[in-house]
């Protein structure tokens, strides 16, 4: 049902700190920060050949990750991405085997434009996974 690795996501404390070590330490190509409103988090991607690292800074005072930073001060790995061909398919799937989604259960649009859903981490290894539709 997963197919391909999208991204892995860091949660860092200082965003622009974070793109410049990936840019001049790592040599890396490193995007412009994007604000994603609806999800609480300013994002960075970094390209990879063969996926991307997604760096998470906290937007707004109700950002999901201020906690996390709150646990983890230096930052750290917040959750990973796979892609599937169709999201609500591969919800119902999950959930049928008893697989919990967070939220409401129905997609949001990510941070590419596309529809994603997050599974609880409880469910999944104590990893936070972020489905998004290829």
């Amino acid at each position: 049902m997963i197919g391909r690795l999208n991204h892995v996501a860091i949660a860092v404390p200082d965003l622009a700190a974070a793109s410049a070590l990936y840019r001049e330490t790592l040599a890396a190509t490193v995007s412009e920060p994007v604000d994603q409103p609806d999800h609480g988090v300013t994002t960075v991607f970094v390209d990879l050949p063969n996926t991307r690292i997604e760096l998470l800074g906290v937007l707004g005072d109700q950002s999901p990750i201020a906690a996390f930073l709150d646990r983890h001060p230096a930052g750290g790995m917040h959750h990973v991405c796979y892609e599937v061909d169709d999201i609500r398919a591969a919800r119902d799937r999950i959930v049928s085997a008893g697989g919990r989604i967070i939220g409401d259960g129905e997609p949001r649009t990510g941070a590419h434009g596309k529809p994603v859903l997050f599974l609880h981490p409880k469910d999944f290894c104590g990893t936070l996974i972020e489905l998004e539709e290829a």
